[in-house]
């Protein structure tokens, strides 16, 4: 059977805490991206859910009552690239290129596990010289203090 509809956007809300910080987390999931036969403009669905969540915050910002206001925009997008074939697909140069302006994109490379670290270093610089070639702008962990240990510091690196 084809499949004729790929984005579902799905939200999960999640409350953490942390050293007395309270955070609400909400995890939108897009369930079967890429999946149809015609993959054309499939991630329009992704952007227009963005572009909805910031226009909601900037009515509610601009109202006369701020006091309750819920921040649903879309901070982060952490994409999964698969392991499988030799690079980005033209679904995620087109994806990556459409939302880099609106979202900070995380490049995730997905299932890495199953390959060999010798394989998961080839693919993460693939990938690295296609998002530079093609422009993408991906976010950039930024650097860590200077009074951090040192331990933290080569993790902040790994990462990197």
């Amino acid at each position: 059977e084809r499949i004729t509809q790929t984005v579902e956007i799905t939200k999960h809300m999640v409350d953490i805490e942390e050293k007395g910080v309270k955070l609400r987390l909400t995890i939108v999931d897009t369930p079967g991206f890429g999946d149809a036969v015609n993959n054309t403009e499939c991630w329009k669905p992704v952007a227009d859910y963005i572009d909805q969540q910031f226009e909601q915050y900037f009515r509610d910002e601009s109202g006369l009552n701020r006091k309750n206001i819920q921040d649903n925009r879309v901070h982060c997008c952490i994409y999964f690239i698969s392991p499988f074939g030799h690079g980005l697909r033209p679904l995620d140069v087109e994806f990556m290129k459409a939302l880099h302006q609106r979202v900070n994109i995380v490049p995730v490379l997905a299932k890495a596990d199953t390959l060999t670290p010798t394989e998961v270093e080839r693919m993460k610089n693939k990938i690295r010289e296609e998002i530079d070639h093609y422009g993408i702008r991906i976010y950039q962990f930024p650097e860590c203090d200077s009074d951090e240990d040192e331990e933290f510091k080569l993790q902040d690196q790994a990462l990197k």
